[in-house]
Parts: structure tokens; sequence; C-alpha cells
């Protein structure tokens, strides 16, 4: 008997078939788009460590590889979970913060995160030598109106600041187009993060920073707010709940 296409029955097996066909399609596509947003991910996320260690490049996979150790740590003893460099980077450090079984409420929450995941990114960055010249760890907190997330760079004492950068935030635009700036977190290089006492000193001050305070960096008239969400960032991811106990680690690697 032969198939007639223009029946009922022959309208309903050729939508079927069309659907089904779109939907493979749609899926493939999906599949295709997935892996090159993973991609484009991971090369920003490159990019911004390698400006907060201050490494300059037109390639920066290349640069990537060559100079940075990627690690995913506990954040609970500081001890390492893995040393894989595609598991750290496919790493959802926000999806971990929301789960409550991979995360905890911090007890002093100085950032405003409510809250924290387990597990944390950080990078270890190498001389040409050989050497660890920096340390690159991951930041968020609230500013003013949004969460603002960077990477911040300390050299090998875990106290000096090397660089940092402001990867996204949604505080007000054009008042705060200055997070984002070279002219404003170049005024970071360099600055101490704790005192002789090992206590965190680390200030956005308003109306600009004295000359030679070398904890104080320069705030920005009309945004403050937003630099001083920076700044409780810093105290919070530098503290007991933060990466210190990993950082005390390295300190005695050292």
């Amino acid at each position: 008997m032969a198939f007639n296409k223009d029946s009922v029955a022959g309208t309903f097996i050729f939508s079927a078939l069309l659907c089904l066909i779109c939907s493979f399609m749609i899926t493939g596509t999906a599949e295709v788009l997935k892996e090159r947003k993973l991609a484009k991910k991971r090369s920003e996320m490159k990019r911004y460590v390698l400006v907060a260690a201050n490494i300059q490049g037109d390639n920066v996979n290349e640069l990537f590889a060559e100079r940075v150790q990627p690690l995913l740590i506990n954040l609970n003893d500081g001890s390492v979970a893995s040393e894989d460099a595609n598991t750290v980077l496919d790493f959802d450090d926000r999806m971990a913060a929301v789960n409550k079984e991979t995360s905890i409420k911090p007890k002093k929450d100085t950032a405003k995160i409510k809250r924290r995941a387990n597990q944390a990114r950080v990078f270890k960055v190498i001389d040409d030598s050989g050497k660890l010249s920096s340390v690159v760890m991951p930041i968020h907190g609230k500013g003013l109106w949004s969460v603002i997330y960077g990477y911040i760079a300390v050299q090998p004492d875990f106290n000096t600041i090397e660089g940092i950068v402001i990867s996204e935030h949604g505080e007000t635009p054009g008042l705060t187009d200055y997070l984002t700036t070279s002219e404003w977190t170049d005024t970071w290089k360099g600055k101490k993060i704790f005192n002789a006492k090992g206590k965190l000193k680390l200030k956005v001050v308003k109306g600009g920073a004295k000359p030679g305070d070398v904890h104080g960096v320069d705030g920005v008239s009309g945004a403050t707010m937003s630099g001083r969400g920076v700044q409780r960032s810093v105290k919070f991811w530098f503290g007991k709940e933060g990466y210190q106990t990993f950082l005390n680690s390295l300190k005695t690697e050292a």
C-alpha cells in the first residue's frame, strides 16, 4: 500500500520526523555552543590571572601553561583537592556557593557574600627560574549595588600585592568605571595587606591615601563605597574563612 503523505496520518508522521530532526540539530548546536562558551570562559580566566600577576604577552594559553599552576583547594584546611588543570578551570565556584552541600555560611561575612564555597581555585605563578613569583586568588564581595568579582596576586611574602584586576561588577555605570582601569588598579601594587603584627590593615582611603602609606589605596570621590566593597573582599578572603590557612601552608613549605 502506497504511503499518502497528504493524508492525516502522513501529516502527523512528517511533523514528527521534522520535530525529531530539529531536536537533534538543536541538541548538537547547544553542545557546540557549550564547548565554545567553556573555552571562552577558560580563556578569560587565564587572561585575568596573568594580568593580576603582571605577566604580559600575546599568547595567553601558552603563557598560562608555562607560568601558572592551577590548584583546587579545600578552604577549611588549606589542602589541595586537585592539580588537574581542566578540573580546576572548569570548577564552578558560584554554583558551589549556592549548593548548601558544598558551601557554608561565613561566621564573619565581612564581604557580604552570604555563602562561601568549600573549595576555591588558586594559581601559583612561577618565574623563568622556576621559583614562585606570586599567588593569584579570586575574590568577590558586595559593593554598593552588586557583587564585585576580581583576582588579586600577592608576592612570595604573601603580604605584598603584586596586582589586582576587577573582572565583573554591576556598580553605577560611568561613576565606577575606574574599578577596571589600570590607573586605579596600579595603585594597589606594592601595598601591604597586613602590618608587622599580622593584622589586616589594607584600606581604601576616601580622598586618597597619604604619601608613604603602605596600606592605603586611593578611593575615588563619589564612588567610595564600591572601592570599600573591594576592601571588604580582601579582608574576608585573606582571613580565616578565606585563603589564610592555605597561605600559611605555603609559608611552611617555603
